[in-house]
């Protein structure tokens, strides 16, 4: 049987596009494998937000060709495809720098790949474009499903923060139809999905066509898919502070299914920062957003992304950015040093910040970030969580899972609670994950 391989960099729609992915290669016979050596085909579904990502890309590809010329003298035949943002972004540059590449696939067409993979045996093929036809149509039944699953219901983003290269690479704002995701979510749930985390760019932006054809919001998707029997827990991920709109702080205070998790990234705390990275909001207004959503909700647990040494940022600025994070308070957040991006205003900027006070500052952010997710994780020793298990632990005996605010926990049971949602006495906090005994729900009570 011929093997497929897939790996995917970066966000939670590259996680669900490479999935799709190998959804597409099985349904032309591609058996998965963890392997690389052993696959026939091997698809690498790329990142471009930070530079060390499409990097990571190119150095992989390297190794790829040397494992592609000892297959060939062995006579066996190895396709390698280069799909996602960076495939979008440097189609051109991919074919320049590694021959060994037979594809290049940006993430709107990736439905078309066995075609691709045909046309390839004659020559190298790329496919960029941004195809009419929706490529959700086109996509054969999700194979592979466990406790939890993503589901895409918007792509691409119009905000064109200076940063960025998505819209570039991904497209302006699109959003599946309710009756689409619908269709989707009743799948995932009877092949045994219990949580649902619908996805996009910028998926609090969503607008698809609802039932009576006019346009419905994030909240009104939410409301529907708790609506079908199986789905236990919705979550949703990335948001934009400026497309957080009131329907949608009502809906985390009225769908008990919508977990209390929510990410929200602000990039910096800084309003002149904010305005040069085109932004559109200040920290005050995060702030103000923040303290809506908590009172609608108020054990809400709070995730958000922060750039450090964004051009012209200075130590006043950056001191903003340690304020508001001390204002609001995180369970978590990814933090990273500016990165350049061709492409962006940003990459034109002359006042670029050195790289040694971008990593001294990076360095004091995650230091109080830490900070503030240990203590979240500390807070929650004693108490008892209702945890959606979702696989086998580290540990013989043991299982582990998630707590409504997106916290992992490991506990002995049996595994046939993969799949249950149970209560959970949190017993020890670790330094990444939680610790915990399954409790009776008398005893939870």
């Amino acid at each position: 049987m011929k093997k497929a391989f897939v790996k995917s960099y970066g966000c939670q729609m590259n996680a669900y596009d490479a999935a799709r992915m190998a959804d597409v290669l099985g349904a032309e016979g591609y058996a998965a494998t963890d392997t690389v050596e052993d696959a026939d085909v091997v698809v690498l579904n790329t990142c471009h937000i930070r530079e060390k990502a499409a990097e990571k890309v190119y150095s992989e590809l390297g190794r790829l060709r040397v494992l592609k010329g000892e297959r060939k003298a062995q006579g066996l035949d190895t396709r390698i495809v280069v799909a996602g943002c960076v495939a979008q972004a440097e189609g051109a540059e991919i074919q320049a720098r590694q021959p060994a590449v037979d594809v290049v696939v940006g993430p709107q067409s990736y439905h078309r790949l066995p075609d691709l993979l045909a046309r390839s045996r004659e020559r190298r093929v790329v496919d960029t474009e941004f195809p009419v036809e929706d490529k959700f149509d086109h996509l054969p039944r999700r194979r592979t499903l466990g406790a939890s699953a993503f589901l895409t219901v918007q792509e691409g983003c119009d905000k064109f923060c200076a940063f960025c290269v998505v819209p570039y690479t991904r497209g302006a704002e699109v959003s599946r139809s309710v009756a689409a995701v619908l269709a989707e979510a009743e799948k995932l749930a009877d092949g045994g999905v219990r949580e649902v985390t619908l996805i996009g760019q910028n998926v609090n932006a969503y607008h698809g066509d609802g039932p009576d054809g006019a346009p419905a919001g994030l909240a009104d998707l939410v409301r529907a898919v708790a609506k079908i029997p199986g789905i236990a827990r919705i979550r949703y991920t990335t948001s934009h502070p400026n497309d957080f709109d009131d329907a949608l702080i009502r809906a985390h205070a009225e769908v008990p299914a919508l977990m209390p998790y929510l990410h929200l990234p602000v990039q910096s705390g800084s309003d002149r920062i904010l305005a040069a990275m085109n932004r559109k909001h200040t920290g005050d207004a995060y702030r103000r957003l923040i303290d809506r959503i908590r009172a609608a909700r108020p054990d809400i647990a709070l995730s958000s992304d922060f750039i450090v040494g964004f051009p012209g940022e200075t130590d006043a600025d950056f001191a903003e950015t340690l304020r508001l994070v001390r204002d609001v308070g995180f369970e978590s957040a990814f933090s990273f040093k500016y990165s350049t991006r061709p492409g962006t205003p940003a990459a034109d900027r002359t006042d670029q910040v050195p790289e040694a006070v971008m990593a001294a500052r990076l360095a004091e952010l995650q230091a109080l970030l830490d900070s503030q997710r240990h203590a979240y994780q500390r807070a929650a020793a004693g108490r008892v969580f209702d945890v959606l298990v979702e696989k086998r632990g580290r540990h013989p005996g043991q299982v582990a899972g998630k707590t409504p605010h997106l916290l992992a926990v490991q506990f002995d049971a049996a595994p046939h609670h993969i799949g249950q949602v149970v209560p959970v006495r949190i017993t020890e906090a670790g330094s990444n994950s939680l610790f915990g005994e399954l409790v009776s729900e008398a005893a939870a009570a």
